[in-house]
């Protein structure tokens, strides 16, 4: 050990001779080649690291990592926020790696936080193509050695919407929490994520798969196990984790995988659905698929306006593309399942948890029909959503029947459209994903959201601010633990949720001492519990005989 500490203390004397880069303080950026023995911390040789730097108190915000310097900012008192840059992309083509740490954008302040991937409805300053960026998350209790686990988060928004900055997604507080590194990423949206004319499809979900290769790269250098990923998402989040859980290629980049409010009525798109789609596509824009200067020259906003008449009418050429996602990942080279009751179901191995929330189709029903749904418009929007046949059977069902006393009258029958609403679209079908996941070798954990923090964008319809409302998206400040000024219930729950979030990241296990048991799932029973609540959650027309076999998911309904 004396002369391996030598030869160290050598190298580090004539490392400016051979441009290695000293500096005073704990950073190795700076002035002047000054001996420090912290510098030996920096030195890029994990044995050096692990025997002779000291356990630190604060993080570095200048970390050595195989691509280069990575160059953050504090975050709170508790944690360090690194920036970074994890893939580039021409337009509609699939996305390579980056060879060295980039600061997003160009940006040469650490401080600052990416562009978003283009979408409508935002500040055109705020958004920008080169958007295939991410942010790392790291308390200051971690550093390299740690060997912490890490929870990468992917964000919702329909697949057209969203950012790593959206509201609630600071991940510190969730880092300090979990003692683990928290990644929130971004991937390219809409047409630009999933209709490249020349048939390149699921780009988006191949700019996730990079974000878990750069991911794998770097993360020993801030504290991280590269054998503890874990991804994690809500809604179109989590109907890309379901891509990815599709995609064996994907597999050995993370471990296990948090499921928030996936849309799995939905399903993944078939290959037939898909170039449909992108045949249609293509016809809304002025180039030939082929014609790639064209195609390049296109402005952003005439990009955005296409998407936007696609998805108006994308219906209207493929029954399966339906009217809320019908831009989503879809069958391909990738995407060997489409992991539904569709198909033979594959081997599987990974634990997941997999949530709802109480009131998820509440934001659309409620705003919707904001002044009450009477019985003839209920049994006609029932109708013609799904046909006589299903209609009838749904009516007929205790959770969406009409009151007897009150047939013909004008009681608001909004409560049954949204628990029929709630249960077609999330509820029952991610747990009939949970028996398939089961009986096929998986563990699942499922648990039902009875306690939220009303989103931002929620509080425009009324019901979702009311009292024991727990509307879509309501769950990720919980979960992050960003609710301003939380009530005892929303602290409680936080703490909980994050104190198994935590356990599930480093043993696939959600159970910690001094919590409830969490039974997992069985092929029979989904043993799903109530957050914030006690007890398990009803499963009430989400039998298996009744949604997916009495009455068709969307997925299979529109199977081809």
């Amino acid at each position: 050990m004396i002369l391996f500490t030598a030869v160290l203390y050598s190298l580090l004397l004539f490392a400016p001779i051979h441009g290695f880069p000293l500096g005073r303080g704990r950073g190795i950026l700076g002035n002047p080649p000054v001996f420090h023995p912290g510098l030996l911390c920096n030195l890029p040789i994990p044995v050096v690291q692990q025997l002779l730097c000291p356990r630190q108190s604060t993080p570095s915000l200048n970390v050595l990592t195989p691509l280069g310097i990575a160059r953050g900012a504090a975050d709170g008192s508790n944690a360090a926020r690194f920036a970074v840059k994890y893939a580039s992309a021409s337009r509609w083509q699939p996305s390579s790696l980056v060879t060295t740490w980039q600061l997003p954008n160009g940006n040469t302040d650490p401080t600052k936080l990416p562009l978003s991937c283009p979408q409508t409805g935002v500040d055109g300053s705020t958004m920008s193509e080169d958007c295939l960026s991410m942010i790392l998350y790291v308390p200051n209790s971690v550093h390299i050695g740690s060997n912490v686990p890490t929870l990468v988060w992917i964000h919702g928004g329909t697949f057209i919407f969203g950012s790593a900055t959206g509201p609630g997604l600071d991940g510190a507080n969730l880092a300090v929490a979990t003692n683990s590194i928290v990644a929130v990423i971004q991937y390219r949206l809409g047409a630009l994520g999933f209709l490249s004319p020349s048939g390149n499809t699921n780009l988006a979900v191949k700019d996730v798969v990079n974000s878990l290769k750069f991911l794998k790269t770097v993360l020993p250098a801030f504290g991280g196990d590269t054998s503890r990923v874990t991804v994690a998402g809500q809604s179109a989040g989590a109907s890309m984790i379901r891509a990815l859980l599709a995609a064996p290629s994907a597999s050995s980049y993370f471990r296990s995988a948090i499921i928030q409010s996936d849309t799995m009525d939905y399903g993944i798109l078939s290959t037939s659905s898909q170039q449909t789609l992108q045949n249609f596509y293509n016809t809304l824009l002025t180039c030939s698929s082929a014609d790639t200067a064209c195609l390049n020259g296109l402005s952003i906003d005439t990009i955005l306006n296409s998407q936007n008449d696609f998805s108006n009418n994308a219906v209207n050429y493929d029954a399966s593309a339906g009217v809320v996602e019908p831009i989503r990942p879809s069958r391909d080279a990738l995407i060997t399942s489409p992991l539904d009751s569709t198909a033979p179901f594959p081997q599987v191995s990974k634990p997941l948890l997999v949530t709802s929330v109480r009131n998820e189709a509440g934001f659309t029903i409620y705003g919707g029909f904001p002044d009450g749904l009477d019985s003839a418009t209920y049994i006609g929007a029932v109708t013609g959503a799904f046909g006589n046949q299903s209609a009838t059977l749904l009516l007929a069902q205790p959770s969406y029947a009409i009151p007897t006393q009150v047939e013909g009258g004008t009681q608001d029958l909004r409560p049954q459209l949204q628990q029929m609403g709630n249960d077609q679209v999330w509820r029952c079908p991610s747990w009939t994903f949970t028996r398939n996941w089961v009986n096929n070798g998986g563990t699942v954990f499922a648990g039902e959201f009875m306690v939220g923090a009303t989103y931002p964008g929620n509080e425009q319809v009324p019901f979702c601010t009311q009292a024991g409302s727990v509307c879509h998206q309501d769950d990720i400040e919980i979960v992050f633990g960003t609710v301003p000024s939380p009530t005892a219930a929303q602290a409680a729950l936080t703490t909980e949720v994050q104190a198994r979030y935590s356990a599930f990241l480093r043993t696939g296990n959600p159970n910690v001492s001094g919590r409830p048991n969490w039974p997992a799932a069985s092929g029979n029973n989904v043993n799903a519990i109530q957050l914030g609540a006690s007890g398990m959650a009803s499963i009430g027309a989400c039998d298996p005989s009744f949604w997916g076999a009495a009455v068709p998911y969307d997925y299979q309904t529109f199977a081809n």
